[in-house]
């Protein structure tokens, strides 16, 4: 999935994890968190990948670090992030990385450089 971009700055969190063989309703878990993050305020996006290897890249996209702080303390982002811990991952990395500049390019726009 390809976010929308905003107009810089804003804020990228970066969620890069390995996961356990556990299930534990995981997926179910992460669709709640993307469509509960959606109704936050200063929530941007949100882009994802999990190769068979089980390493996964979450990107959410935020309008501010005071948004960032207000998902993460969420009580059910919380709880989600606890079972993580015991149970998900093997291990997490988190960043956060503030965007000062963006552009995309599609197929449909042709050769161009979009940055030029």
């Amino acid at each position: 999935m390809r976010a929308p971009l905003p107009p810089p700055p804003y804020y990228a969190v970066i969620f890069t994890s390995q996961r356990t063989t556990v299930d534990g309703g995981y997926d179910d878990m992460a669709d709640r968190m993307v469509a509960l993050a959606a109704e936050q305020p200063g929530y941007l996006g949100v882009e994802s990948a999990r190769g068979d290897d089980g390493l996964g890249i979450t990107v959410s996209y935020w309008r501010s670090p005071e948004d960032i702080a207000a998902w993460r303390r969420h009580g059910e982002h919380q709880i989600a992030r606890d079972t993580g811990r015991s149970d998900w991952y093997r291990h997490y990395t988190l960043r956060v990385a503030k965007v000062e500049r963006a552009y995309d390019w599609a197929r449909e726009d042709g050769n161009q450089d979009p940055n030029a």
